[in-house]
């Protein structure tokens, strides 16, 4: 569909990227990122609606990151001509992205059943609140009450505290991550079938998967997980300790790495203390260790300890503010800030990957495109002349 496709191990696909906000758009990113020619639909200046993505600063770091290495096609779909646009693109995609409240797609005549008979191969991807069907389908989703009713802010914060919402939006970045997977699941197994099918996901159903444990714990055994604060749920001791110049994160898994901290700190006596003998008394008795630890410590430097700690064969890490994070010679290493030349704010950094390829070298090929960039191209590609083009510009179509 394109004079130029981008090069890459997803180059083959196109998407079409019907979705908003965050969850959608991070699900469709992680396919621009591999080479996928995903065009982001979006409604054209004049029909724009209040918090529709023109509204947002397009130039800000969080749009770019989200919508890097995508193209922009302005397509009111409400307008007869619009909708015959879109199924068009659909007759020759591979993956089509949404997350409208799922009774706005059947008003819209754009649901999975009336595109599958268009193209069969599509592969149908919907994000949404709650799920498609069920008492909540037609809620609006947001993040943190996701992060709420799907138990995280449960189990997040210290002890008595109340309830505390993640500082990312936990909800919201998995359903994207779920969705993206979901959708590779479903090409590869249209390769035997030759046909795609409708992929699902939700805020909630996401943060509930993202429980694992914490879940689980209560599935199986009926355990109520509660607030830990910055100690692990089950694993004692794990959690922050203050040191003279900052916090340090010690994590522990089993008896051989305890007796390991107990000998790196010189408090051999906690290993002999009877009150910390087996894992589940350190847990019963998880204050009163990690009190023991804390003296230890104070007036050493938190890189002597992670240096000691570490050599000992103890888990061990600084507590990092964000500048610190990519200031530190392990994360330039991996290259999670990744350079990009943008046509209008010159040289500047966006987020790499969280997976590397031995056979691809990962780089950020475009920043955000600006609205309706690309749709010229687009449309000459499925056929449309110019004085076609012309004609769905003034009519407010794009």
């Amino acid at each position: 569909m394109s004079d130029s496709a981008p090069q890459g191990p997803l180059s083959r696909l196109t998407v079409l990227d019907l979705s908003r906000v965050r969850a959608g758009p991070h699900a469709v990113r992680q396919l621009a990122d591999w080479g996928a020619r995903c065009i982001k639909i979006e409604m054209p200046r004049k029909a724009a609606a209040l918090g529709d993505s023109l509204g947002e600063d397009r130039n800000g770091p969080d749009f770019q990151n989200l919508h890097r290495n995508k193209q922009s096609l302005t397509l009111d779909l409400k307008h007869p001509k619009g909708k015959e646009v879109l199924l068009k693109l659909v007759e020759r995609a591979d993956v089509l992205i949404e997350n409208y409240r799922p009774k706005v797609k059947d008003r819209l005549g754009i649901d999975y059943n009336t595109l599958r008979a268009i193209n069969p191969r599509l592969v149908y991807a919907s994000i949404s609140g709650f799920g498609q069907t069920g008492p909540y389908a037609d809620r609006p989703g947001f993040d943190q009450i996701a992060q709420g009713m799907g138990g995280l802010m449960s189990v997040t914060g210290f002890p008595g505290q109340g309830p505390v919402r993640a500082g990312i939006p936990v909800a919201d970045l998995s359903a994207g991550l779920y969705c993206a997977l979901g959708i590779m699941i479903a090409l590869f197994q249209r390769e035997t079938t030759g046909q795609g099918q409708w992929v699902q996901t939700s805020l909630l159903q996401a943060q509930i998967a993202m429980l694992d444990f914490q879940a689980v714990r209560w599935l199986m055994k009926r355990e109520r997980p509660a607030q830990a604060g910055n100690d692990h749920p089950t694993i004692i001791p794990t959690g922050t300790f203050r040191c003279k110049d900052g916090y340090l994160n010690i994590g522990t898994s089993g008896q051989d790495i305890f007796d390991r901290l107990c000998r790196a700190i010189e408090a051999p006596e906690l290993a002999r203390n009877p009150a910390f003998a087996t894992s589940t008394s350190r847990s019963r008795n998880r204050t009163l260790l990690n009190a023991s630890i804390s003296a230890k410590l104070p007036d050493s430097t938190v890189a002597h300890w992670v240096e000691v700690l570490n050599a000992a064969g103890v888990p061990a890490g600084p507590v990092l503010s964000i500048d610190q994070v990519f200031d530190d010679p392990q994360v330039k290493h991996i290259g999670m800030a990744q350079p990009l030349e943008h046509k209008t704010l010159g040289a500047i950094n966006l987020l790499g990957p969280g997976v590397k390829l031995g056979a691809h070298e990962f780089k950020i090929r475009t920043g955000s495109p600006e609205p309706g960039e690309h749709s010229d191209a687009i449309l000459r590609a499925i056929g449309y002349d110019d004085a076609q083009i012309n004609a769905l510009r003034t009519a407010g179509t794009i």
